[in-house]
């Protein structure tokens, strides 16, 4: 049987790979090809209006004329993608800080870059741990990371398809009509075609994703530039729709802090060699394992560009980078609309609320966020402020029209137009970033209260939270974002003290959880020190056993529920060091009477302290006789003795044992209902204990588990029931996470569990992009349908 070879690291191999995953799509295409056939004739063969009947014949038409040349067209890009991802790694970029390097890059090529991204995506979605194995592996062959335009990225393979159907002379219309079919050939011929390369890498011994992960530790900066997770064809698009490119350092553009950007119309090439005009590529070329969490950030990027986008087409004068400050009768009218709303929602005056619990409350409010759009449009004196203030008050419509969030938080955010509107005329990041502090704190609160009923919700800590927070945000006008970035801190302080607190069994399981983590923590603790502490002693191994596999867990349990220094712990702590010394030979008469002794001594705490762990009954005395009869046969043997000196420093150690353990090799802790009712008593019937077991995890998985914001809420999908249950706690070290469901019932997940269920899909969240992405969305929709009214 011939044995896997060892392979040493080589580009050889890599290329190879290359050429064979390029083989493979190439073989794919007249599937793919057949597949775009089969969708039109479908197409065709639906009955529809006369228009659209006649542009799908049209489309069936055309495409037939053309579809030769652009898979062939596809086939050769393909293929020269391969040979030229055999190049030497030279960096790529701008020199000496001149303007050189810049180029244009046109509306349509930004258009392929996200067409071809949507397609990459998908393959991505589908691939994920192939890709990265395929990833990882073809690094260690070559030492370095894949090249921006490597062809084994999935973003290169299907943005050179996109040109090619162009190139054919087929139309952006006619790809748009089969582009889910596109995409879902184009899935099922690449995913083949990377696992035909790990296939290739596993039959040359190449080591496989467990190894390298085992031997190789990335560094942070791939870690952080991967957790960006900007698809490279989005960044390429930002910076041409913007106008704005971004130097090859890689600093983003509207990111915080100072910028530099080259003139409007200019775009720097990458520093690390991706698509030409994307400074950002190379934050997205790091991990096209892309997770769910990247493709949710890229969807959300890709709706900024769109909505930048109109912006700049529409003749306003906007500037994604520099803006100017707001004139004059703008600025005297925002003051006096900020005095106004105040009146409003306050409830003085003739436009006082009905009651700011209900949906008449909700409907006054898209009327009274309307209105004040319309008096402020009159009061600006340029295109750009009429447009930001359409925008945003567009944004506030859709966010007041989010039936999951009860009628009064909704009340309270629509109160957040005016003073979002003066972020958004005075920094033109709020329109390309993502996690601008008002955008970012908008979403937080949506995500808290999206399970909540209008009754639940009416009087509760979390309503008054935000209620303050909006208020704050009303009384300090002036600062920007600045004061949105502070309450957002101080809610997620909020969050963390004060979620569990609403309901008393939550708040009962939280001290029992931590507490849980506190002994378990100590208990590996203690067993490591007493390892190292008794390595080079003559121990007998069933008292060895003993104290590493249960006395250890005594002196844990004592620490948590009477405290490390007090007398009754530093007492089990000196059994362990009396065992010990008890075990040992006893060559004269005076120490063999001194075990007699101290033997009932040693005996009854041994007893409490089992007692302590649960161990009573049959199974303490079963201990007991074990431990008496090892030591009754030590007390005769003629085996080595210990000096009194190990015995005497093996003590003093173990009182002053905090000072010695650590955190480190530390691992899960155990998790059942049992240990929750034996630390504190509670009854486990309402909690569901969710425990580790030992399922594969991704890293990713975990990270994310580690990562969970409190306060969201989620779907669970858990023993063939469905609950929303929202995130209310993770304990000091993060291995227990506590979700509660609005019937009260309570679900502990250990870690690792909590990471499988998310890579399973088994907890999903229910606000997966954040309510002012989907109120952009809704946005650039309008604007797209009704152009005319961003300057009406």
């Amino acid at each position: 049987m011939a044995s896997t070879p060892m392979y040493r690291p080589s580009s050889d191999l890599a290329g190879a790979a290359r050429r064979h995953f390029v083989q493979s799509l190439c073989d794919s295409l007249p599937g793919v090809d057949k597949a775009l056939f089969d969708a039109l004739n479908e197409l065709v063969g639906e009955v529809a209006t006369h228009q659209v009947m006649q542009r799908r014949r049209d489309t069936w038409l055309h495409y037939r004329s053309h579809h030769q040349k652009w898979a062939d067209g596809v086939a050769q890009a393909w293929r020269d993608a391969e040979g030229g991802a055999q190049r030497k790694s030279a960096p790529h970029g701008l020199s000496g800080g001149g303007l050189d390097g810049l180029q244009l890059v046109s509306e349509d090529a930004v258009e392929n870059r996200l067409l071809g991204a949507r397609l990459a995506r998908a393959i991505a979605a589908k691939a994920d741990s192939t890709l990265e194995a395929v990833r990882q592996r073809t690094k260690y062959l070559e030492g370095r990371e894949l090249e921006a335009d490597d062809v084994l990225r999935p973003e290169v393979a299907c943005l050179a398809l996109v040109d090619q159907w162009f190139d054919a002379g087929l139309s952006r219309d006619e790809l748009d009509l089969v582009f889910d079919s596109l995409e879902t050939a184009l899935t099922k011929a690449a995913v083949p075609a990377y696992e035909a390369v790990v296939e290739l890498y596993d039959k040359q011994g190449v080591p496989d994703l467990a190894a390298l992960r085992s031997r190789v530790v990335r560094p942070p900066s791939a870690t952080s530039r991967a957790h960006a997770g900007a698809a490279a064809a989005f960044a390429a698009s930002q910076a041409a729709t913007s106008g704005y490119g971004a130097l090859a350092s890689g600093s983003q553009l509207g990111s915080a802090g100072a910028h530099l950007a080259p003139p409007p119309g200019m775009v720097a090439p990458s520093a690390y060699g991706s698509f030409p005009g994307s400074a950002q590529a190379v934050d997205a070329a790091q991990a096209y394992g892309w997770s769910q969490l990247d493709m949710t950030r890229q969807r959300a990027e890709e709706v900024m560009v769109q909505l930048q986008h109109l912006l700049i087409q529409s003749s306003t004068g906007f500037s994604p980078v520099h803006a100017p400050p707001a004139t004059m009768a703008l600025s005297q009218a925002l003051g006096s609309m900020q005095v106004q709303a105040n009146a409003f929602y306050g409830g003085a005056g003739p436009h006082m609320l009905v009651s700011a619990y209900t949906p008449v409350a909700v409907a006054q409010a898209v009327t009274e966020v309307r209105q004040r759009a319309v008096e402020l449009k009159e009061k600006a004196e340029t295109a750009s402020e009429k447009a930001i203030i359409e925008i945003v008050a567009l944004m506030f419509q859709s966010i007041l029209d989010e039936d999951r969030i009860p009628p009064s938080v909704r009340v309270w955010f629509a109160r957040l137009q005016v003073p979002v509107l003066r972020v958004a005329l005075a920094e033109p990041e709020f329109f390309n970033q993502v996690d601008h502090p008002a955008r970012k704190l908008i979403d937080r609160m949506g995500s808290c209260v999206l399970g909540f009923d209008a009754n639940a919700i009416n009087g509760s800590a979390l309503e008054k939270e935000i209620r303050r927070v909006v208020q704050v945000i009303e009384q300090y006008p002036e600062t920007g974002s600045k004061v949105f970035q502070i309450v957002h801190d101080e809610f997620e302080k909020f969050l963390a003290d004060s979620l569990v607190k609403a309901q008393k069994t939550s708040s009962e399981i939280v001290g029992v959880a931590q507490q849980m983590e506190q002994k378990e923590t100590l208990t590996v603790q203690f067993t490591i020190e007493l390892r190292t502490m008794l390595r080079d002693m003559p121990v007998r191994e069933e008292i060895r056993d003993f104290l590493f596999r249960t006395w250890a867990e005594v002196l844990a349990m004592a620490a948590v529920k009477y405290g490390v220094q007090d007398k009754e712990t530093t007492q089990y702590k000196r059994v362990a060091a009396d065992l010990v010394w008890a075990s040992g030979a006893k060559p004269n008469r005076s120490e063999r009477n001194q075990v007699i002794q101290m033997l009932p001594g040693i005996l009854e705490r041994l007893r409490r302290g089992l007692a302590l762990v649960g161990m009573e009954g049959e199974a303490q005395d079963a201990q007991i006789k074990e431990l008496t009869d090892t030591l009754a046969e030590a007390f005769v043997a003629k085996t080595a003795v210990i000096a009194q000196e190990r015995i005497d420093e093996m003590a003093q150690r173990l009182v002053d044992l905090e000072d010695f353990i650590s955190d480190e090799s530390l691992g899960d802790i155990p998790l059942n209902a049992e240990n929750i009712e034996l630390l504190l008593g509670i009854d486990a019937s309402a909690i569901d204990v969710i425990p580790d077991t030992d399922a594969p995890v991704q890293s990713e998985a975990l990270k994310r588990a580690n990562e969970l914001p409190l306060g969201t809420w989620y779907t669970l999908d858990h023993n063939g029931g469905t609950m929303r249950v929202q995130y209310v706690w993770h304990s000091q070290r993060k291995q227990l996470h506590l979700f509660i469901a609005p019937s009260g019932q309570n679900y502990l997940f250990q870690a690792r569990r909590l990471a499988a269920y998310l890579q399973a899909r088994l907890l999903t969240p229910q606000d997966v992009e954040g309510i002012t992405v989907r109120a952009t969305r809704n946005v650039v929709a309008k604007l797209n349908a009704n152009p005319e009214r961003l300057l009406s």
